[in-house]
């Protein structure tokens, strides 16, 4: 049995951080219930690319495993049907700004009314308090604000822009279920249920935590290439004859010493130890022109049975037929309500008592509005 699959999730939420956290929620299994508005147009859902099926890839990722329930919540008949679920559905996740589920009488005091032990995760750029709750941000302005891209990026050309959304999907997502899974223990233990107030913006600074502590402790205010991790040494990634880039992380002697001995440049073991910026510049520099002098794959053949912490900087189709995504079963086939599949990025957190299931890839709103009400 999947090691969720005694909760039952309500999901209020919208765009990337809510979705993509109910839908691992899901993928452990969770009965997760989407709500949606049936006549609004789901940004999601019309994102490109989409399959041969019309099925937009993040709709299809970040909503599979879910049934979808069609109610307009301007409407008193839905917030009714609402409430009969609440006594079912004990966790709900919504990603409004403050204030919104209270308009609508859904709040958490008007549904703890009916379920004293509901757990009610709330999702916001900034948090239910201070004053800059009710602003509207996105991951680069969160990441902004928290200090990360103060030194993320290069001198020449200052902050560098993501390809990832660490704010939205490391904080957001991954901070509502560390919450929600914490509150879960505390109701088996105590028998309370409780908000969970996750601020994106809050989580953002956590993954600043390291550049932070030098401050407060040491008054140091790290900048663009200062520091270890962030440029300031020959941790980084290099261009190959070929244009590919190769990324060598060899921080400790037994790494570097074999990152020496591959590029045929022992004299620069020493060097590298040193923590003076210019011995880390004249190592950069060495690599930079020790690395342009052969291709990729030549490199990756070289250091092929070496363990020194060097790998290549993949493209996407790369990484989908990379052995050890395949074997760690990272890729897989999700069914579509229609009879058809979509490729997506599988479950990456691994159970030694249930493998993860998929069910279906995002589904059409309202698809199991019949089904999920006749339950209740």
């Amino acid at each position: 049995m999947p090691p969720l699959s005694s909760l039952n999730v309500l999901d209020f939420t919208t765009l990337l951080p809510g979705p993509f956290a109910t839908m691992m929620l899901a993928d452990m299994g969770a009965n997760v219930v989407r709500i949606e508005a049936p006549h609004l147009p789901d940004t999601v859902r019309s994102l490109p690319p989409q399959d041969a099926q019309g099925l937009s890839a993040w709709h299809g990722l970040i909503n599979r495993n879910k049934r979808s329930v069609a109610l307009d919540l301007k409407k008193p008949e839905s917030i009714e049907i609402v409430k009969k679920l609440v006594r079912k559905y004990d966790i709900v996740v919504e990603q409004f700004r403050p204030g919104v589920m209270a308009r609508l009488g859904l709040d958490y005091a008007s549904l703890k009314a009916i379920n004293p032990r509901l757990i009610y995760c709330s999702i916001t750029g900034y948090g239910q308090s201070g004053p800059m709750r009710d602003r509207a941000g996105h991951d680069i302005n969160y990441l902004a604000l928290a200090g990360v891209l103060s030194h993320t990026g290069r001198r020449e050309s200052g902050p560098a822009g993501m390809g990832v959304q660490i704010a939205d999907i490391g904080g957001g997502s991954f901070g509502a279920v560390t919450g929600i899974l914490a509150a879960v223990i505390q109701r088996q233990v105590e028998g309370i249920g409780q908000t969970i107030d996750i601020s994106m913006f809050d989580l953002a600074l956590a993954w600043n935590s390291l550049a932070m502590s030098e401050y407060f402790v040491g008054a140091r205010v790290r900048g663009y290439e200062d520091m270890t991790l962030n440029g300031g040494s020959f941790y980084d990634a290099y261009v190959t004859a070929d244009g590919r880039h190769l990324s060598i992380g060899s921080l400790e002697a037994k790494f570097w010493q074999q990152v020496c001995e591959a590029i045929e440049r022992p004299d620069l073991f020493e060097l590298g130890r040193s923590q003076r910026p210019a011995a880390q510049q004249q190592v950069r520099d060495a690599l930079r022109a020790a690395i342009a002098q052969r291709t990729l794959a030549e490199w990756l053949a070289r250091f092929a049975t070496l363990d020194a912490c060097v790998e290549p900087v993949l493209r996407a189709d790369e990484v989908a037929i990379h052995p050890h995504t395949q074997a760690r079963e990272l890729v897989v086939d999700v069914p579509t309500l229609n009879g058809g599949s979509q490729r997506q990025i599988g479950q990456p957190i691994k159970f030694s008592a249930s493998s993860a299931s998929y069910k279906w890839a995002g589904p059409p709103i309202g698809a199991h509005t019949d089904e999920v009400l006749s339950e209740v």
